[in-house]
């Protein structure tokens, strides 16, 4: 289990290096939308390369029907208005204030969507030790941030 830890650092790294390659397309073109749309096109045409070769069982159409019609959509809307924001922002703030606003957003749902188990997360209580951890994170983005 401590390969995870790596992991999700390395896909930390992997999310910030492509804002900041697609950040420049989309100055490129002077269209972050644009650039929004190109990168979620080749995501597209990779992630179904990548569902052709290691998909073996694809779901049954009961499956599928139980689905509510809300999961097909939000996450990729969600998707796009924050990448279109990341690719937005990045030219105005500098990438690393808008990464560490960003993680702090990110951080800050996340614990209360496990604290009150929204999005059908398992529930996990904040503790002392993760409101210190938040209080530290805010003043690390604020020390980041201040000019």
């Amino acid at each position: 289990m401590i390969y995870l830890p790596l992991l999700a650092f390395i896909a930390g790294v992997l999310i910030t290096a492509q804002t900041s390659l697609n950040t420049q397309l989309g100055q490129l073109l002077k269209s972050p939308l644009l650039a929004t749309g190109i990168a979620f096109t080749s995501s597209l045409a990779f992630t179904l390369c990548l569902v052709v070769f290691f998909i073996k069982q694809y779901p049954s159409p009961a499956i599928i029907k139980s689905v509510p019609l809300y999961l097909w959509f939000s996450g990729g809307l969600l998707s796009a208005i924050g990448v279109a924001l990341f690719y937005w922002l990045i030219p105005q703030m500098g990438a690393g204030a808008m990464i560490s606003c960003a993680m702090y957003g990110q951080i800050i749902l996340a614990l209360l969507a496990g604290h009150y188990g929204w999005f059908n997360l398992p529930e996990k209580p904040l503790t002392l030790q993760t409101i210190v951890g938040c209080i530290s994170l805010i003043i690390g983005v604020w020390l980041i941030n201040r000019h």
